[in-house]
């Protein structure tokens, strides 16, 4: 596999070398234009259009700052060079993107994770929230740039090295979403395209458009925008799920018990164990839980965007912006999963050992419950608002003055989502490999009449209160209920910002503040839903069904557990509208707030001297959180109590130096260094200390409210050599020194309340953030492009990335950092001739560290490729047709847990096809 890659990129990198050598002209400056030109060795004049004309104009950018910096530009009005924003910013070096439910959402920079990094829209951060599916990213900093329409960008800029007038906390780096404004743009410019999406997964197709008008007056004094975008996708995701591995820490296997004598014996002493002694069993691992997924999602956003410009003398401008964003992410789970120590230990028939794992088995019928078919029907509406409000005065000496304030608020989670379960007791075996896993039941899976719901009737509590029908307290068993998470994500900010121009070395001095107050707050509530006599799948009232056959094909999972029930939506709706269901109320444990003020102050210093440019400067930063959340703390005396509301006051002031240089050696060769303090601000949710738990796993985890911010100490240098227009080879070395590491410590045997046994239990792994890690991260970036010949060019980039890590915690759990792959490669072929051009996206990143999953697993992504193809031709002037493909590969998302010989997720999304038409004047 590495030798493929490396035969890839040389090949990229040689084309380029070509590339430059048969152009040696000097570069041109940046252009508004859709169209720049050179010329070749001959003196003739070169005109370049579409997407060459992007990347000569993004080059320049580049070329021109003072930090270090990558941009992606779009190719003309509503033409950025992918479908979603965050697929574009992976082709750039060290950026790289995970696709678990194949749609790039977030992004991770120079190998840190997603939520340390920072995007913003025109120069200041949006409110954000996530639509509850993601596992890795609750109540984070971050943006899912899926919701941002590429039709509204003009530019995506990647700050590398922070300059102290950017807006702090960004580990890895800084994204920066330029979007378009009337006074820049043609009067009565015009965009408006159409298409249909296709999946071939999920086997349906969704129309798609997007539109945009641009006008301003003929004195250039006043202008208007409008742009709209509509987007409809299907998603289905089949795949095979492993919820950790029993006795990975050693503890012993669940397949067995020590006796009176001080033992270790089978649970079942008829079991029969090949591959091992009964001591090799019990110091072997198995998987906790294996789950067959089917998960459906049905994606519909639409964007609205308007900006009014008013420019009431030559040197003041003043411009008024706003964008609604809605996503409607309503999405259908069904989970088809066996626990076979904690449900089927005793009746373990047979076991392999193989590696240190038990990768095969067998099982008798449970006495309880082999198997449980989870369904888990979410109702997600995410919306983001903004309005900014921007003045900005110039004078004729180069002073400049700006004045931003804004507000802007998102709001999403799930709202509800419906839960219902049913359990089998019919036996079966399982037989796993690092790439497949085969369950096989003895039994129809498919036949309703084989699921029961839970038979066990219990005292009916929510939060610590019985649950009152018509005033009795209810006894019963729980099959479900429904739960209201709501995020409200919100910020409101304003500053200034100042240029003086001054003689000598320092060119100009920059000065500003800025204030932020931002709420981010979870709301939840709740509806048990109880029966007091258990039925059968049959029993249910509903009609019934099955997944559908071949839905599991190249997931790499197999065996009859690949047909199982299926329930409709609606019937699970009706199930749990026809049993008994508790009153709705507010549940103060799961519900958190936490309000962060924040105020800055900068001063930056600009200087420029012969070939010698940069910037030196510090940024003040006072921070204040205050959280607000309910903490539940059972007793042998009250082993269900109510949660208490608590609140926990933080503060804390950070000076952030940074100093940013770039030596001109010749209009061809540039070399830049940075080095600056950063911090990054822990998520929300991990400053909320309430305690979530899973009753089936027995997994709680909680946050800490005294957590301070990551702190880190970052190094750039870079050699950019600029040969011909169009064409750049440069080499990027950097450094991150990471203190105040945010890890998860994990404390097994915690007692909790257990609400489906109605008891306490002291079988609970709890995990809670703390700060105590430390991580190196180190990296090499090569990257390289050029027009090579006859409207030919390619992009290639090379990405080498490694950290060390060490922690101040007694423990030995080794540590890694989120989202980082030692290997990134992304490869762009294009051809661009007359009204064609047609493009190749090739993406490959090595395994990395996803995020601690159940039993405190550490959750490994094995490599992945990506294949995405892209073709337009004019039909005139004015008209495009342009075709797209993504993931041609059809690759398949490998999860494995610590070592790739313990799968712990197998997952297929389909590839995308995509065809629209355009109009551009």
């Amino acid at each position: 596999m590495r030798l493929r890659q490396t035969i890839l990129l040389s090949s990229a990198l040689t084309c380029f070398a070509a590339g430059a050598q048969a152009q040696e002209a000097p570069a041109t400056p940046p252009s508004e234009a859709a169209t720049q030109s050179g010329t070749d060795a001959a003196g003739e004049e070169i005109v370049v259009t579409g997407y060459a004309s992007s990347l000569r104009q993004a080059i320049e950018v580049k070329r021109n700052a003072n930090a270090v910096v990558d941009v992606i530009s779009s190719e003309d009005i509503g033409k950025f060079p992918d479908r979603n924003v965050a697929e574009s910013l992976s082709h750039i070096p060290g950026v790289s993107i995970d696709r678990r439910f194949g749609e790039g959402e977030k992004v991770a920079i120079l190998g840190t994770d997603p939520a340390l990094n920072r995007m913003l829209l025109d120069g200041h951060g949006l409110a954000s929230a996530d639509w509850g599916g993601n596992d890795n990213d609750p109540s984070s900093r971050t943006f899912n740039y899926s919701l941002l329409a590429p039709e509204l960008v003009d530019r995506l800029e990647v700050y590398k090295s922070p300059e102290a007038r950017i807006e702090e906390g960004s580990l890895g780096g800084t994204v920066i979403v330029r979007t378009r404004r009337p006074l820049e743009l043609k009067a009565n410019s015009i965009f408006a395209s159409g298409g249909y999406a296709y999946n071939d997964r999920a086997e349906k197709g969704n129309i798609r458009a997007s539109g945009l008008y641009s006008w301003k007056n003929e004195a250039e004094t006043f202008g208007a925008q409008i742009a709209a975008t509509y987007d409809k996708q299907n998603l289905v995701r089949s795949g095979v799920e492993f919820f950790g591995y029993d006795n990975a820490n050693g503890s012993g296997s669940p397949f067995m018990t020590t006796n009176g004598a001080g033992q270790r014996v089978l649970k079942n002493p008829n079991a029969v164990i090949t591959g091992g002694t009964l001591a090799d069993l019990d110091k072997a691992a198995s998987p906790f839980g294996i789950n067959y997924a089917y998960f459906q999602q049905q994606r519909e956003r639409v964007s609205v965007a308007g900006t009014v410009q008013l420019r009431p003398s030559s040197d003041l401008t003043l411009t008024l912006n706003g964008t609604h964003i809605e996503g409607n992410y309503n999405n259908y789970s069904q989970s088809m999963y066996t626990i076979p120590g904690a449900w089927t230990g005793d009746v373990l028939q047979s076991a392999t050992i193989s590696n240190g794992v038990v990768t095969d088995a067998s099982f008798g019928a449970a006495t309880g419950q082999s198997a449980q078919l989870d369904t888990l029907v979410r109702h997600t509406k995410l919306k983001t608002d903004n309005l900014n409000f921007f003045a900005d005065w110039e004078g004729d000496d180069g002073a400049k003055l700006s004045f931003a304030g804004g507000w802007s608020k998102a709001t999403g989670g799930r709202n509800p989502e419906y839960l219902f379960n049913v359990q089998t007791r019919l036996p079966f075996s399982y037989s796993i490999s690092p790439t497949s896993a085969n369950v096989n039941f003895v039994g129809d899976l498919t036949n309703p009449a084989n699921y029961f719901t839970n038979p066990n009737n219990n005292p009916a509590t929510i939060e610590g209160s019985p649950v009152l029908i018509n005033g009795t307290p209810l006894v019963a068993a729980q099959i479900g209920g429904l739960d209201y998470s709501v995020t409200t994500d919100s910020d409101i900010y304003a500053g200034f910002d100042a240029t003086v121009p001054v003689g000598g070395l320092f060119t100009e001095i920059l000065i500003g503040s800025r204030f932020n107050h931002h709420v981010n707050r979870v709301d939840a509530r709740g509806v048990n839903t109880y029966l007091q006599q258990s039925l059968l799948g049959s029993q249910l009232g509903v009609d019934t069904s099955v997944t559908p056959e071949g839905i599991f094909s190249g997931t790499g999972g197999s065996g009859s557990a690949t047909q199982y029930l299926n329930l409709s939506q609606q019937s699970v709706v009706d199930i749990l509208a026809d049993a008994i269901n508790s009153p709705l109320v507010d549940k103060v444990g799961a519900s958190t707030r936490v309000k962060e003020t924040v105020a800055a102050s900068y001063v930056q210093l600009n200087f420029e001297h012969g070939g010698l440019r940069g910037n030196i400067g510090g940024r003040l930063v006072y921070t204040k959180d205050v959280s607000q959340y309910a903490l539940t703390l059972p007793t042998p005396a009250d082993p269900n109590p109510r949660p208490v509301p608590t609140s926990t006051a933080t503060d804390y002031l950070k000076f952030l130096p940074a100093f940013n240089v770039a030596y001109e050696v010749n209009p061809k060769l540039i070399f830049r260094g940075a080095v600056a303090k950063v911090i990054s601000r822990p998520r929300y949710q991990d400053l909320a200390a309430s305690i979530t738990q899973n009753d089936v796993t027995y997994d709680a985890g909680g946050g800490n409210p005294n957590l301070k911010p990551y702190e880190s100490t970052n190094y750039e240098v870079t050699a950019e050599y600029y040969p011909a227009p169009g064409a750049l080879l440069s080499l990027e070395l950097y450094r991150r020194e990471i203190s105040n590491y945010i890890v998860n410590t994990r404390q097994e045997g915690v007692t909790l309340f257990n609400s489906l046994t109605g008891q306490l239990e002291n079988r609970y792994s709890v995990s809670q953030p703390v700060n105590g890690g430390k991580a190196k991260v180190n990296g090499v970036l090569v990257h390289g492009q050029a027009e090579i010949w006859g409207g030919f060019g390619i992009q290639a980039n090379y990405a080498y990335q490694d950290s060390s890590t060490s922690t101040t915690l007694n423990t030995t759990e080794k540590l890694n950092l989120p989202y980082l792959s030692k290997h990134t490669v992304n490869i762009i072929p294009y051809f661009e001739s007359g009204p064609f051009q047609a493009r190749l996206s090739y993406n490959y990143r090595s395994s990395y560290f996803r995020t601690i999953g159940r039993l405190g697993s550490q959750e490994m992504v094995a490599p992945y490729h990506q294949l995405d193809a892209s073709a337009a031709f004019k039909l005139t002037d004015n008209v495009t047709v342009s075709v797209q493909a993504q993931n041609l590969l059809d690759e398949t998302y490998l999860q494995y847990s610590g070592t790739p010989d313990r799968p712990s997720a197998f997952y297929k999304n389909g590839r995308t096809f995509v065809g629209s038409v355009s109009f551009r004047m």
